[in-house]
C-alpha cells in the first residue's frame, strides 16, 4: 500500500513501542491484568490524571466508548453528542445495541458541542415517555479536527453536572490536542470535571490496545465484570500495558503527535496556492479537510486511498501520522497537481 493520507491508523508501529512489547515476552507472567506490567502502567495513569483515575485496558477504541457509555447510563436514558461524533456515525450502533440507550445528536459547523446546543436537547426530565438524558459525549481533537479550549470543555462539564449528569471525553487523539494546546492530559480532562474518558495510543504509534479511564469514581461500579461482558478482557494484557508505559512515561507521545500536527501544518500550507482544494476546518491537529471537485478527488484516489468524508459536498479528509514525511506531502501535493492539470483546471 502506498503510503499516503488515508488514517492515522495506516502507519505503522513506533519503534520504541515495539522495543516495549519484545522486553515484556520474557517468562511467564499473569493473566488478565494481575501482572506487575499492567499495575506498574496503572499507577503511570494514575500520576498523570490523579489518584482517583481507574483505568482498565481494552482492545479497541469502540470498546472504550461502549464501556465508558455503559458506565455512564442505563438503555432508558441517552447521551448528547455532535452529529458527526465517532460514538454516532462509525461505531455502527454499538452503544445501542450494547448498551440500549439512546443518542441525542446535535448538528454543529465545526464538530464542536456548545453548551447552548446541548440545552436545547436536555428536556424531559422525569417524563417516562422520552429517553432521560443522562451524559454529554466530546471528542478532542473533533472529528473535524477542531479542538475544544479547556474552559469550553469546563462549560460543558459545568453543564452536565448541573443536571445530574456525566461528561465523557472521547480521546483517540488526545495527545494531538495536548500537544496542539500546550496543556497535560490532566488539565483538559480531570481538572476540567471530565467523569470518563476512552484514552487511546493506536493512531499516534501504538500496535493495539485503547483505555477506559474513569475519573469520577461513582462510575467505577462493577467495571471489571462489564468489560469481561463486552468481550473486551485481554488475557495477555502486559502487552497493553507495555505499550502504555513506554508512550507515557518518556516523551514518545509528545513527539509523536507533534510531528502528525506538523505534517498537517505543512500539507495545509502546500495546498495554499491551489485554489481549487478549499480547506474547510482550521487545521489544528493532525487532520486536513478539503472539497474538490469531484471528477478530481475520485481520479486522485486511483494513486492515494482516502475517505470521501462528505459526498455531498465534495470533502475529502487527509491524515496525517507520526510517520508521514515532507516527502509524502510533496509526492502527494505533485499527484494532485497532475490530476487537476489533466482535468482542466489551472493550479498555480
Amino acid at each position: 500500500m502506498k503510503r499516503g493520507f488515508g488514517s492515522d491508523n495506516h502507519s505503522g508501529i513506533s519503534p520504541e513501542i515495539i522495543e516495549a512489547i519484545s522486553n515484556a515476552n520474557i517468562n511467564h507472567a499473569l493473566a488478565y491484568g494481575d501482572d506487575e506490567y499492567c499495575k506498574r502502567t496503572e499507577q503511570l495513569f494514575r500520576t498523570i490524571f490523579g489518584e482517583q483515575a481507574r483505568v482498565y485496558f481494552v482492545f479497541n477504541g469502540t470498546g472504550a466508548n461502549v464501556l465508558n457509555i455503559d458506565a455512564m447510563c442505563r438503555s432508558h436514558e441517552a447521551v448528547v453528542c455532535a452529529e458527526t461524533a465517532h460514538i454516532n456515525v462509525d461505531e455502527c450502533g454499538a452503544p445501542q445495541r450494547i448498551v440500549g440507550c439512546r443518542l441525542l445528536t446535535v448538528d454543529t459547523s465545526d464538530g464542536k458541542l456548545t453548551p447552548d446546543l446541548v440545552a436545547r436537547r436536555l428536556h424531559g426530565f422525569g417524563f417516562e415517555h422520552h429517553s432521560q438524558p443522562k451524559a454529554i459525549s466530546i471528542t478532542q481533537s473533533t472529528e473535524l479536527g477542531t479542538l475544544y479550549t479547556i474552559d469550553e470543555i469546563r462549560a460543558l462539564a459545568d453543564l452536565a453536572h448541573a443536571h445530574n449528569m456525566f461528561l465523557h471525553l472521547d480521546g483517540a487523539r488526545l495527545a494531538n490536542a495536548a500537544v496542539a494546546l500546550g496543556c497535560s492530559f490532566r488539565s483538559m480532562t480531570t481538572d476540567c470535571g471530565v467523569d470518563c474518558l476512552s484514552f487511546g495510543g493506536t493512531k499516534n504509534g501504538l500496535l493495539m490496545g485503547e483505555s477506559v479511564v474513569l475519573l469520577n469514581p461513582k462510575l467505577d461500579v462493577d467495571m471489571r465484570y462489564r468489560r469481561k461482558q463486552m468481550t473486551q478482557l485481554c488475557s495477555k494484557m502486559r502487552f497493553v500495558a507495555a505499550q502504555f508505559k513506554a508512550y507515557l512515561a518518556t516523551d514518545l507521545w509528545q513527539r509523536n503527535a507533534a510531528h502528525s500536527n506538523l505534517m498537517a501544518q505543512q500539507l495545509a500550507k502546500a495546498l495554499q496556492d491551489i485554489p481549487q482544494a478549499e480547506i474547510l476546518y482550521p487545521v489544528q491537529a493532525n487532520s486536513v479537510f478539503v472539497r474538490l471537485p469531484r471528477e478530481v478527488w475520485t481520479d486522485l484516489q486511483n494513486d492515494y486511498f482516502f475517505y470521501d468524508w462528505n459526498e455531498a459536498n465534495n470533502e475529502v479528509r487527509w491524515m496525517c501520522s507520526f510517520d508521514t514525511t515532507e516527502q509524502d506531502i510533496s509526492d502527494f501535493v505533485a499527484a494532485l497537481r497532475r490530476r487537476l492539470t489533466q482535468h482542466g483546471y489551472s493550479n498555480s
